[in-house]
């Protein structure tokens, strides 16, 4: 896709709506807002028609010839289709290792407490990913683990997580692999060809850039069919809803039939895009053209640029006395841009998401509303405080 045609694709929200800078929900086209006026009858065969095709079109992203895959659509939010996809898959007496290094690594830690499956978690904080060496240290030193679960993108801090390494090591010590790939799926490369794992777990209103009421799992079949009896809950159990899909093409219960209308235009403007490839490329230039013009301000990232996501970027909030989230927050909305406050717990953050119908072109326009922001809070210098810089000192010191 050239330039000129990536700079056209992407117009500016519909009627004056701000840009949404988050990590979903996002900004959407219009066409797929479009979508959802009308009505669908949730046992039609045209909306049969339409759930099979979304789910053959998320499969198509996994590069499975074999097709040793399928996926299963799930209503709720995204955290409803993880606690599916974990009270699913994970057996009743297995044990899991959790990679965690921000909030949706410890929320899946929290989940399997309220699931009652044994669980232990490495904790890498907000700075580092986990990597192969200490999942296989983990593994070697407690036999019981038979899964681990990694989070793909860890959204608080906008890591990109190394989920081939951790799938190597984990598959090496004859363990498996659930990915919660939430926030990447879409964007990301998951080729089952070049990644194993059991299962992934995402959403409609990331990557795909659909809007919320429905997740997806993808999980290899035999995982599927082992899973029958295992589930906790009636209503997120991920076999039932397989097998009712198999069987007849509907959904279990009311399906949000709007929300799925959206994705299949979603889904078809993914593919007019170039795909995961090029949707991945956009993001990129957005995260890029970000960081660099934040940077000349004088924010600083959270991460250092080799584990930069390009889904969210977290910037640290300046040290100026005059400085104020709140403030800078509501002066950038009134410039068209919603930012997202941060999760760290020792120093205070916001994030900007990359994610979503925006470009470079939109990017530049959020680093100068941000230049604006500064200077009409009588911000002279976006110097982060010392503790930033020393905590993260401490905390990726090799």
């Amino acid at each position: 896709m050239t330039k000129e045609a990536d700079q056209t694709a992407i117009p500016a929200p519909h009627e004056g709506e701000p840009y949404l800078l988050t990590p979903g929900p996002l900004t959407t086209a219009y066409s797929v807002k479009q979508a959802m006026l009308r009505d669908w009858g949730s046992w039609d065969d045209d909306f049969r028609a339409m759930t099979k095709q979304i789910r053959r079109a998320l499969l198509s992203m996994i590069d499975d010839p074999e097709q040793l895959y399928d996926c299963v659509p799930m209503q709720g939010s995204g955290t409803f289709a993880v606690e599916a996809m974990l009270g699913s898959l994970l057996p009743r007496d297995a044990k899991a290792l959790v990679l965690a290094n921000g909030a949706y690594g410890l929320r899946t830690a929290k989940t399997l407490a309220c699931l009652g499956r044994a669980h232990t978690v490495i904790d890498k904080g907000d700075y580092l990913p986990p990597r192969a060496e200490e999942v296989t240290r983990a593994l070697e030193a407690d036999p019981s683990i038979t899964h681990v679960v990694a989070i793909h993108c860890e959204t608080s801090s906008g890591i990109l997580n190394p989920i081939e390494e951790i799938s190597k090591a984990t598959y090496t010590a004859g363990r498996k692999l659930l990915i919660d790939s939430m926030s990447a799926f879409g964007a990301i490369p998951l080729s089952s060809q070049s990644i194993e794992y059991e299962a992934l777990v995402s959403s409609a209103n990331k990557c795909i850039e659909g809007v919320p009421g429905f997740g997806f799992v993808i999980a290899k079949k035999s995982t599927l069919q082992a899973a029958k009896g295992c589930s906790h809950s009636l209503s997120l159990d991920i076999y039932d809803q397989w097998a009712t899909m198999e069987k007849t093409g509907q959904w279990r219960f009311t399906p949000p039939t709007h929300t799925i209308a959206a994705f299949a235009e979603a889904l078809r403007q993914h593919s007019a895009e170039g795909g995961v490839e090029a949707r991945g490329a956009r993001y990129r230039a957005n995260r890029d053209v970000l960081v660099e013009g934040m940077r000349k301000l004088g924010f600083e990232t959270l991460l250092q640029d080799r584990w930069l996501s390009p889904i969210i970027v977290t910037f640290f909030n300046p040290a100026h006395q005059n400085f104020d989230f709140q403030t800078f927050y509501d002066l950038m909305k009134s410039k068209g841009f919603i930012i997202y406050p941060g999760k760290l717990t020792v120093v205070d953050s916001f994030r900007i998401g990359c994610i979503g119908q925006l470009d470079d072109q939109v990017m530049r326009q959020v680093v100068s509303a941000a230049a604006q922001s500064l200077n009409e809070m009588g911000v002279d210098s976006a110097q982060a405080p010392l503790a930033a810089y020393t905590e993260r000192e401490k905390l990726t010191a090799e």
